[in-house]
């Protein structure tokens, strides 16, 4: 379970083993306490003891005294046990790299250059390499979306995508790569766009890819109203509500707008904003607790399954 993407450069964690009930509680607290833009908290079973592990990252030192302050209620003399640990950059970088396993969906697969062989003669393969802009724990999001994209490409080849928030790039290169069209992708960590425009060049995708650096499609490349057949935006709940007005804008009057990065928890929110700029939803899928919305506009909102 987790309740945010870690932090394109983390400084520090916190690390806390505690049974299941406790660590569910102390993940919606420190996830509603921090900014998700610097702040990521994860909990997940330990399999070899059954214990559940809680990971928090923090862009900039934390203040431990008020975190434990938070956490005491919940766990008790649990809390002494807690760990503060710096991060260093390169460690960081080789626990992204380990944390890479290859994410399949359809011909799609997602891959280190350590899992090269797993690459079949007829998939799709994207070769990502770990960098400060990768963020471990959120293949389900990423596959969600995958998913989403194969089921998509089933049923028309769309001419015209757009990535919102590309971080490595990994959705954007998915579509340049099936559909062998100019793809547009963009994120507003400038550390991000020079990372996916490495990731792009490694995968011979650099000729197709359009990729800039700013908020949302605040860009001449993005704002380019019902310029797009699909339009993946793969952050979080917040920043989704209040970037509704501009995505909802961009997507043409037969595409899709793809959108994760939320916990099962966000989606009631999300597709109420959502509904209210004229859009519902068609398909949605969970992965590990991470909700995929496909929504299209108009017409009766299915049910989420």
């Amino acid at each position: 379970m987790l309740e945010g993407l870690p932090p394109h450069r983390p400084t520090h964690v916190l690390r806390l083993i505690t049974d299941e009930p406790s660590a569910r509680a102390m993940t919606e607290l420190l996830g509603e306490m921090f900014d998700p833009m610097e702040t990521a908290v994860a909990a997940f079973e330990v399999e070899e003891t059954g214990a559940w592990r809680l990971e928090a990252y923090f862009s900039e030192e934390p203040d431990t005294e008020m975190i434990l302050d938070l956490i005491r209620p919940l766990v008790g003399d649990q809390a002494d046990a807690a760990v503060f640990e710096t991060i260093d950059q390169q460690d960081w970088v080789r626990a992204s790299l380990e944390g890479l396993k290859p994410v399949r969906a359809g011909r799609f697969l997602v891959h280190g250059s350590h899992d090269r062989e797993h690459v079949r003669p007829n998939d799709l393969a994207i070769e990502i390499e770990a960098a400060l802009a990768f963020g471990t724990g959120h293949h389900g999001t990423t596959l969600g979306c995958l998913r989403a994209l194969v089921a998509e490409l089933k049923r028309r080849r769309p001419a015209r995508v757009l990535d919102v928030g590309t971080g490595t790039g990994i959705l954007g290169f998915a579509a340049a790569r099936a559909l062998h069209v100019p793809v547009v992708a963009g994120d507003l960590d400038p550390e991000a766009v020079e990372t996916a425009r490495g990731n792009a060049r490694l995968n011979g995708l650099g000729p197709l890819m359009r990729l800039y650096q700013g908020p949302g499609v605040r860009h001449a490349l993005a704002d380019r109203a019902r310029g797009f057949d699909v339009v993946f935006a793969n952050i979080l709940a917040r920043p989704l509500k209040r970037l509704a007005p501009s995505l909802t804008a961009v997507v043409a009057d037969d595409g899709v707008l793809i959108l994760s990065g939320l916990i099962e928890r966000d989606v009631p929110g999300v597709l109420s904003t959502y509904r209210h700029r004229g859009f519902h939803l068609a398909r949605a899928g969970l992965i590990e607790g991470w909700a995929t919305l496909v929504l299209r506009r108009g017409g009766a909102a299915a049910r989420p399954r």
